[in-house]
């Protein structure tokens, strides 16, 4: 019976109009708190259940949240932060009743052929972005449209973006400052992709916690290393023929790419070496020595992007939500310190 009742049905029971009984549904204001739990009690007692596609157009909601991820796929794979960070904003979705569509861009035509097809009205209720390279058009042409859209990164040339990111700068500060409370005075950094505000804002803490100790900035102690593995493995190449006796690295990926390059060159960390990295991934503590790292919370991270999302969503996009979660110093064995 319950398959069969309409919201006419619901409506005459509670003894109100359709549209009352619509927006009671809905959740819409201006109606009545006893005329509300009593549409309610009807709804309850007889355990009806809208049709979700009569009920999107109802609301001109679709419940569903699109996460865009615009990087290659074989770095998506290999990378741990962003399973971390797709299952933080997954489970957020669950939690609120939403549905995620994932949108893997690959390239520029595959970015030429999503734009229209989200900008469809109805389609994405909002939409979490991952913030990209400098210059990417994508993040632009999203704010500019009405879908709302909360960047996952700090993006560069969008001040007035809603967003969420953890404190970079503060948590090379500190990874940088370990490695000088322990004695270290040649500190070399591997940076990640230079066109990204992640590895900006790391080696801008990084430059800016040597200043700050009367210590030079040596452009042959920085490498770039992409945040990949193979990136860290070939800049710590690089930097091995200047000495370094400690390295910030960028990324636990890339930190495990260091590692290798180090023993292969007959050394060991971290008594030749000493190793201070960025993420807390599991990666970190699977490595030998395990890793000490800057701890960001890339779970907790997702949920939140989510939740300013629907609170975007919810109230509009004005005033913009900056964002900013704290990071924390996990020390372990690469760096020397107990």
């Amino acid at each position: 019976m319950t398959d069969k009742l309409t919201l006419d049905e619901i409506a005459r029971r509670a003894g109100v109009s359709r549209t009352t009984a619509s927006r009671v549904l809905n959740n819409r204001p201006n109606v009545r708190s006893e005329i509300r739990e009593r549409v309610q009690r009807v709804m309850a007692e007889t355990g009806y259940r809208p049709h979700p596609v009569a009920q999107s157009l109802a609301s001109q909601q679709s419940h569903v949240i699109g996460l865009v991820l615009p990087r290659r796929t074989e770095i998506l794979f290999n990378d741990p932060y962003f399973p971390r960070l797709t299952q933080g904003i997954a489970q957020a979705c669950n939690d609120h009743d939403y549905t995620l569509a994932l949108f893997m861009m690959q390239s520029e035509a595959d970015e030429q052929k999503f734009y229209p097809r989200i900008s469809r009205k109805g389609l994405l209720d909002g939409i979490v972005i991952q913030v990209g390279q400098i210059g990417d058009d994508l993040i632009a042409r999203l704010l500019a449209s009405d879908v709302p859209t909360v960047v996952a990164g700090r993006p560069l040339q969008h001040p007035n973006a809603n967003y969420v990111d953890v404190d970079n700068v503060a948590g090379a500060c500190s990874a940088v400052m370990h490695l000088l409370h322990l004695g270290h005075k040649r500190i070399g950094m591997i940076t990640g992709d230079m066109r990204t505000t992640a590895a900006l804002d790391r080696y801008t803490g990084y430059c800016k916690t040597l200043q700050e100790h009367d210590l030079p900035v040596d452009e042959t102690l920085i490498s770039e290393g992409y945040f990949t593995e193979i990136g860290g493995y070939e800049a710590m190449q690089r930097l091995l023929p200047h000495k370094p006796d400690a390295i910030f690295s960028s990324s636990d990926a890339m930190a495990l790419g260091a590692l290798r390059a180090i023993y292969e060159a007959g050394l060991t960390v971290p008594k030749d070496i000493a190793v201070v990295s960025f993420d807390d991934l599991p990666p970190a503590t699977i490595a030998r020595p395990q890793l000490t790292t800057i701890h960001q919370p890339v779970h907790a991270f997702g949920v939140k992007a989510v939740e300013t999302l629907l609170d975007v969503i919810k109230n509009g996009p004005t005033p913009p939500r900056r964002i900013i979660m704290e990071t924390e110093l996990v020390i372990r064995e690469s760096c020397g310190s107990r």
